[in-house]
This record gives structure tokens, C-alpha cells and sequence, in this order.
């Protein structure tokens, strides 16, 4: 009798989207489809979308947050340009740090890669801090362990009661 490998999860990637500006819903939805469109990123699952409170910089208006989890060919630094492109894309002005954003893509985890260069920390380094991360990431990943912690661990630590289930108001 052998040994079994542990399942491997289905995604390469895992990718958290939000907006505060403009039709915050259609805008996740357009840069799914952008991050898309090209074909050598596939999306495997996704999170409800969430309505939250702003983060960081709190004098602005709420965000529509989801994660979605991907396939993709790209190495991490290549998945980061693809969600900077598309960020681009979609007339992202980055004037203040946490401030108002029509979108925002970032790459949370990417398989087996742990990751700490100028241009791109993996896994995320602010997952464990924000409800509006954690909330949609255990909805699509829920046995996905951070720093030898599960997500309920994370999410303990925090408050997270500003994460609700977007209804479209």
C-alpha cells in the first residue's frame, strides 16, 4: 500500500479584487474579464461579493470586494503585470495609498511560492490584517493556511463585522 500525495488545489493563484468608485460590481466584473481575456488565465472559482468598509485611509466610500482563485501558465511576476495592466487598463490614478480606486487586483498567494523582492511579496503580506481579504479568501479557500495558521485563525484576530455579503445597494 502507498502513500497518497495531499491534493493539490485546483488553482495556481488566489487574487483579491476590490472598487470604491463608479459601479463597484461591474468593475470586479470587468477586470475578471480582463484578466481573462487573453486566455493563459482561467478562473477556477470565486468568492460572493462582499460589501466593506474602506481600509487604511477610512474617509471615503465603501468597496466591493471578492477573491477569485486562477489557473494561469504566468510566473508570479508575470500574474502582477497582468493585474497591473489591467489596473491600468481600467484608469486606476494612484494618488494616495488606500485611497479611492475605480479597482485594485492584488495576488494574495501563488502556489508553493513564497516570495519577498522589490516588486512583489507572496504570500501578501496585509492578508492576515483585513477582514475584506479574509472574509472572501475563506469562502473560496477555506483550508488555506497562512504563517502555520488556518484562515478562522486569521480572521479571529480581527474584526471582520463590516464584511457583508453584497445585495447590489
Amino acid at each position: 500500500m502507498t502513500e497518497r500525495e495531499p491534493a493539490q488545489p485546483a488553482w495556481t493563484a488566489l487574487l483579491g479584487l476590490g472598487s470604491n468608485m463608479g459601479d463597484k460590481a461591474a468593475n470586479i466584473a470587468r477586470a475578471i474579464e480582463l484578466l481573462t481575456a487573453p486566455g493563459d488565465v482561467r478562473r477556477v472559482g470565486a468568492s460572493r461579493l462582499y460589501r466593506t468598509a474602506p481600509w487604511g485611509v477610512t474617509e471615503q466610500d465603501w468597496f466591493v470586494n471578492a477573491c477569485i482563485a486562477v489557473q494561469t501558465s504566468l510566473s508570479p511576476h508575470g500574474l502582477l503585470a497582468r493585474c497591473l495592466g489591467v489596473e491600468q487598463d481600467m484608469h486606476r490614478v494612484r494618488e494616495q495609498r488606500w485611497g479611492p480606486r475605480a479597482i485594485d487586483v492584488d495576488v494574495l498567494v501563488y502556489r508553493g511560492v513564497t516570495l519577498n523582492d522589490s516588486d512583489l511579496v507572496l504570500p501578501h503580506p496585509r492578508i492576515t490584517e483585513r477582514g475584506f481579504v479574509l472574509v472572501p479568501l475563506a469562502e473560496l479557500a477555506p483550508d488555506l493556511e497562512l504563517s502555520g495558521h488556518g484562515l478562522a485563525h486569521w480572521m479571529s484576530r480581527i474584526d471582520t463585522s463590516d464584511v457583508v455579503p453584497f445585495d447590489g445597494h
